[in-house]
């Protein structure tokens, strides 16, 4: 008698290649691809900018999960980028890990506002993720990668779980930032510890490379709660990182700063 074959669990998989074009005097769609459970919903955008809404159709991601998108905003368009509602990173099995990667690519003259909703970390998680940033010497970014650790009304603590998140930000192939986190094993009691978190719940990373940056610090700065801190890494380049006890909270000090760096309204899914 044959031996019993254990199913192999079907894992998801998705791509979005986008890019905008400049016509009429506004930034609209030049080139989409997208396959599998990643898609793309472009709602109409107040002023001459372009929205993209990215929706992972299998509801979040878990070990052997593989996310990718591309996204170019062309020379003289304004590209913003954001979730349908939050990713949730799911409980894996042993030795299987979940990967997204984002690359975004802006020429010259042009934005992006990267504005994703909240990832949420789940118990037993294993998450690898990377966003590569290219951009040219007089484009413009706005990125926040805001991150929660267990939903706090639900009781959840992160005994166990592994991610590990990497973001680069380069001009003309120079490196100008690179961030790295790894968390791993019992994730709250390492983020209890005074040095690292001192118990937040909730984390917001934000860069904005623009040619004011310097300009803004002092009004950031003085909009920043005492659980945050911004640096200015050189004369064009801010970096924030905000630190919250849930994610209520986080995102009551996150978007008034996100709405001051867009200089626009936030993209509706955020207000919802």
């Amino acid at each position: 008698m044959s031996a019993s074959v254990c199913p192999v669990q079907p894992r998801a998989q998705g791509r979005v290649v986008l890019s905008s074009k400049h016509s009429g005097g506004r930034s609209v769609l030049d080139r989409l691809y997208q396959s599998g459970s990643l898609k793309c919903l472009f709602p109409k955008a107040p002023g001459p900018g372009m929205q993209a809404m990215i929706v992972n159709t299998a509801g979040g991601v878990t070990g052997g999960d593989s996310f990718a998108l591309d996204a170019c905003a062309a020379a003289g368009t304004t590209l913003t980028l954001t979730t349908q509602a939050c990713e949730r990173a799911y409980r894996a099995k042993s030795g299987e890990t979940g990967r997204i990667c984002n690359r975004l690519a802006i020429e010259h003259g042009a934005r992006i506002n990267w504005l994703p909703q909240e990832t949420i970390l789940f118990r037993g998680c294993a998450i690898r993720r990377r966003l590569c940033i290219e951009m040219a010497e007089d484009a413009t970014l706005v990125m926040a990668e805001p991150l929660v650790f267990g939903r706090a009304a639900m009781g959840e603590r992160l005994t166990c779980g592994n991610f590990s998140d990497r973001i680069e930000l380069r001009r003309n192939g120079n490196l100008l930032f690179l961030d790295a986190m790894m968390l791993e094993g019992d994730i709250a009691a390492r983020l209890a510890r005074a040095a690292i978190a001192d118990g937040a719940g909730a984390m917001a990373t934000l860069l904005y490379s623009a040619p004011d940056a310097e300009t803004q610090l002092p009004r950031i700065r003085a909009a920043l709660p005492e659980t945050a801190g911004a640096s200015l890494l050189r004369s064009d380049v801010l970096f924030l990182r905000l630190l919250a006890p849930d994610s209520h909270a986080l995102r009551l000090a996150l978007v008034p700063l996100l709405i001051r760096l867009s200089s626009s309204d936030l993209p509706r899914p955020w207000m919802i």
